[in-house]
């Protein structure tokens, strides 16, 4: 059984046998067989006690847990040694626990038979004004008082390495990376993962609000140039289906396999 679902930010409550009660039928001896994945902002945010609470909870479950990156991860976290990199499925992955994985960007894993290409990352829309970088500034005195500045004008702004990292764009070398993937995938797959989608898509949904990025412009490449079922994403915190094959998820967990 493959599942999947949109934005978490931290907030795992859908995964409770209330909101998810298809859990009652998963064996927690075979958790392998049992797949959930989650479209980016999956919430691995700052090492505290209510996040080491959820993500115990998680671990318990009677399923696998698996993410792309959202635009709203600690890419600081991710990519250190906090989360061994480990073969996955056929592709590689962070290990966050025992059944919760991070999809690294670019690779194929096989889920029930299916291929799944999955590749994280999106352009944070909510920092209009700016990013906030403690080392621009002479002391931290000066930097809070800027913040609260910011944040008293509700300006749209972040903190660089606090909550933005400008990893939730991909390397040129992690774009070429997934590219030969795909090649040697034949230029086909079952289904894409994502955080964020094609421009051309974006467009329609979003009647050109979404500003064109290095990603969207790369996903559009990736739509024309490879055969998909299917391609999910998260990022725009709705659920939707546009052009028949791409599927905006938000709160829902839907079955695909």
């Amino acid at each position: 059984m493959v599942y999947i679902t949109g934005d978490c930010h931290g907030d795992w409550s859908r995964f409770s046998s209330k909101s998810f009660p298809e859990q009652k039928d998963m064996l927690a001896d075979d958790k392998d067989k049992s797949i959930v994945i989650v479209c980016g902002d999956f919430g691995i945010w700052h090492d505290n006690k209510e996040e080491r609470y959820w993500l115990d909870w998680l671990s318990n479950k009677p399923f696998t847990v698996c993410f792309v990156d959202g635009n709203h991860e600690n890419f600081d976290r991710l990519y250190s040694e906090e989360f061994e990199t480990v073969d996955f499925h056929g592709g590689q992955a962070h290990k966050i626990r025992d059944n919760i994985f991070h999809l690294m960007r670019g690779h194929v894993f096989n889920f029930e038979g299916k291929s799944f290409f999955a590749f994280g990352g999106a352009s944070s829309h909510d920092i209009d004004d700016g990013i906030l970088d403690k080392d621009d500034f002479d002391n931290k005195k000066e930097f809070v008082q800027t913040y609260r500045k910011w944040d008293k004008e509700n300006k749209m702004f972040r903190v660089n390495h606090v909550s933005w990292w400008k990893q939730e764009l991909p390397t040129q070398e992690e774009m070429d990376f997934g590219i030969e993937t795909l090649v040697k995938n034949d230029n086909e797959v079952d289904y894409i993962v994502s955080h964020c989608c094609p421009q051309e898509v974006a467009s329609i949904f979003s009647m050109g609000c979404y500003k064109t990025d290095v990603l969207t412009t790369y996903f559009d490449t990736i739509a024309r140039d490879n055969k998909f079922t299917k391609w999910f994403f998260g990022h725009y915190h709705d659920n939707q289906q546009i052009r028949g094959k791409f599927i905006m998820l938000y709160e829902q967990i839907i079955r695909i396999i």
